[in-house]
């Protein structure tokens, strides 16, 4: 059914498609708004670049009242916090029946690891390398969401970060820009699929631009300062990756850059985003983003803030009410260019265009297929699947795991009985009383007679009254599962930590259940890496979960007792102490490395190694794999061609495994100094017991191009060191050179 309200705007779109029938579909859409841009007041255009939370949901330090009745005036074309299918059909009827020009609106949420379904954190699924279990999860976030109302997503983060600290980490792909950018891509393909006007998928939004990821200190909205060089060549590769997959719609970051508030960055917004990235979508500002460069000290009142976020091109202004008070007033007296409000509006309104908005505005309000597709069991199962690639075996002394059917164990931990803490942050519309914890599902499997239970302590507070039970209940298992880590709202936005140890008094009760001379097996929920040089030395086994999602505990449960073998690797470095950060594996060699034999004087620790606990890319498995050495299709690579490297990995234990296979190269001379290894390609393979495969790499001159000195992007002659294996650090190695 079409939904048409503007009988002058039907009869110039119909003209508009017999005129450019023969055109690119992109011309068709251009002319389709610009007529719909020549009914419009500048009141009106000005409305399209508002957008308003609902008081739906509150993700911010502010709600605007009375949002509706902008609705209804046309001085608010975008609503966020807004979601199901019945709310935003109201909310959506008063915008195309209400309105003078009955422009649809355009729903934004935070769906960035699941909407009702809820899959593992961001960075959990990064621990997954699995492009296309990624990318399902994006594509099964995106089903749900618009059947819910939802056209529009915060997502996905594309914030390259070492700094654990900061508690967005939770919400990214880790410390790496080439696994970053290849994660960006897959889940912009799975939010937006083949097409927008899809009604299972919707608009990606490319956060936060940009550098938002390094804040000094690690000290969330804090202060970025960077080079250029590590700018470009760090932390710009994933956005770009997003943007070249197709978002088209960008999110400009809370911190500054070269001292400019990212919204009224010139720099960013035009020079690198619309210049350098050829971006066409729209930027969206962060919560109240324009109204806070009056703190970062760049401006000395809001309507100064506003007029310059409209001309550094930032398009739409989320809930900080800048352009609905002053934006007209600045256009009327030549401040701000009537052309930057057009231009943005245009971008806008392509985007409603392109999500078939104008062609059907509750397109995306169908109860009976919200009914459908929400907890459909495709999408929990897929759920299941994730969380289960996702988790880390970062220690497995003696065989400790998998567990045993039958076996008597012990359960300790308060986050051993929550279904909230599975969620972790950003939980979008997920309910924790849909779920089963970790116990439950550790009983359904193993048997109640079979499973105990003490909560020993919380996670957080100094509370040892329950430690002498937890000790009792332990001493007749055969192993004990102790469940500890951090709270979900210890993660996410607005929690960064000043220490990355695990909190309360979880580690002293670990020191008391050890001295019972029993197996002990770590389960940790968290949302960043921890300083576990305590808890590895005391556990035999610690796997990784993150907070794994909606069937978080099942997935635990089949990993634990051997269902499924564990496959994850880290995507961010896990240090020794606090003390080592921020620690990442592409460092630089300084003049004086640690491994000079001088004893004294060079780059290094007193009191620690400088290597990590556990490295980038780590992660054990229940079957152990071999590698061979390294085969080059030849020592010199041309430059335009092409060297073809080799592995063959065995797999030597006794059940089936998953492998990623990790190739890095380091630049042994360069214009600039140059990092001791870079990710340049991986594969994730299965190899059944007694299994080998060979896994070639093709690597080409462009993967080796970099910021030279004079910071022209390319390629130096020189020579390389080629790297081949488990994780960044254990590796076989050898050379070649570029011609």
């Amino acid at each position: 059914m079409k939904y048409i309200f503007l009988p002058i705007l039907f009869s110039v779109i119909i003209m508009s498609s017999c005129q450019y029938s023969q055109t690119a579909e992109d011309k068709k859409i251009d002319f389709k708004v610009d007529s719909v841009m020549r009914l419009m007041t500048l009141d009106e255009e000005i409305g399209q670049m508002v957008l308003y939370s609902s008081d739906w949901d509150v993700t911010g330090p502010s709600l605007k009242k009375g949002y509706m009745d902008e609705i209804r005036k046309g001085n608010c074309g975008n609503i966020f916090n807004a979601h199901t299918a019945a709310f935003t059909h109201k909310l959506q009827k008063i915008a195309v029946e209400e309105s003078r020009l009955h422009i649809p609106l355009l729903f934004g949420y935070d769906v960035i690891h699941g909407h009702k379904t809820i899959f593992p954190i961001s960075l959990g699924e990064s621990a997954s390398w699995d492009m296309e279990a990624i990318e399902k999860s994006a594509c099964v976030s995106a089903a749900e969401a618009a059947a819910s109302g939802i056209n529009w997503t915060f997502a996905p983060m594309c914030d390259i970060s070492v700094e654990p600290r900061w508690g967005r980490v939770s919400e990214g792909a880790g410390e790496d820009p080439y696994l970053g950018s290849k994660i960006a891509a897959a889940r912009v393909h799975g939010f937006q699929g083949k097409s927008l006007a899809d009604t299972l998928t919707v608009l990606a939004c490319v956060k936060h631009f940009a550098g938002y990821g390094a804040p000094l200190a690690g000290r969330d909205y804090n202060t970025v300062d960077m080079s250029e060089r590590v700018f470009l060549d760090t932390y710009l590769p994933p956005y770009k990756a997003a943007i070249d997959a197709g978002a088209m719609s960008v999110m400009s970051s809370f911190n500054e850059l070269n001292g400019i508030p990212a919204s009224g960055s010139v720099y960013l917004l035009k020079d690198i985003l619309r210049k350098h990235l050829h971006f066409k979508g729209f930027v969206v500002t962060d919560y109240t983003s324009i109204n806070e460069m009056l703190n970062h000290g760049v401006v000395a009142n809001e309507a100064e803030a506003g007029k310059m976020a409209a001309k550094a091109g930032v398009d739409m202004d989320m809930q900080g009410e800048v352009y609905y008070k002053y934006l007209k007033k600045q256009v009327e007296s030549g401040e701000v260019p009537l052309q930057a409000v057009n231009e943005a509006v245009h971008r806008i309104l392509k985007v409603k265009f392109l999500l078939g908005l104008f062609d059907d505005p509750y397109r995306y309000c169908n109860e009976a297929r919200e009914k459908r597709e929400v907890y459909s069991p495709a999408h929990l199962e897929a759920s299941l699947d994730v969380a289960k690639k996702s988790m880390v075996l970062l220690k497995n002394s003696n065989n400790t795991l998998p567990l045993k059917k039958d076996e008597k164990i012990a359960v300790i931990g308060q986050l051993a009985t929550s279904t909230r803490d599975l969620l972790g942050s950003w939980k979008a519309a997920g309910d924790w009383n849909f779920m089963k914890s970790v116990l439950d599902e550790l009983k359904a499997y193993n048997g109640d007679a079979n499973v105990t239970y003490a909560e020993g302590c919380k996670v957080q507070g100094d509370d040892r009254s329950g430690f002498a039970t937890a000790i009792s209940s332990a001493r007749g298992a055969s192993k004990i599962v102790y469940v500890l880590g951090e709270s979900c709202e210890w993660s996410g936005e607005a929690t960064s930590r000043t220490s990355i140890n695990i909190p309360g008094v979880q580690t002293e009760l670990l020191e008391k259940l050890k001295a019972l001379n029993k197996p002990i097996v770590l389960v940790l929920m968290n949302g960043r890496p921890l300083d576990l040089s305590k808890e590895s030395e005391l556990a035999d086994g610690i796997l990784e979960a993150w907070f794994p999602g909606t069937m978080g505990g099942k997935a635990i449960t089949q990993v634990l007792f051997g269902k499924y073998n564990p496959s994850g690797k880290l995507t961010m470095t896990f240090p020794r102490n606090l003390g080592q950060v921020p620690i990442y594996y592409y460092e630089k060699n300084t003049g004086r490395p640690n491994y000079l034999s001088n004893p004294k004087y060079k780059s290094r620790y007193i009191d620690c190694p400088n290597d990590p606990l556990y490295p980038f890319g780590f992660g054990l498995s229940y079957t152990t794999f071999a590698y061979s050495d390294i085969k080059l299709s030849g020592k010199e690579l041309a430059e335009k061609g092409e060297l073809k490297a080799s592995v063959r990995v065995s797999n030597t234990g006794n059940v089936a495994g998953e492998e990623v296979v990790q190739c890095y190269v380091r630049d042994l001379v360069g214009s600039v100094t140059r990092p001791v290894k870079e990710l340049k390609g991986f594969e994730k393979i299965t190899l059944k017991m007694g299994e080998s495969k060979v896994v070639t790499f093709t690597i080409t001159p462009d993967m080796l191009a970099f910021h030279r000195a004079d910071m022209s992007y390319g390629t130096e002659p020189g020579n390389y060191k080629l790297f081949i294996g488990t994780n960044s650090r254990d590796l076989k190695e050898t050379n070649f050179r570029l011609n």
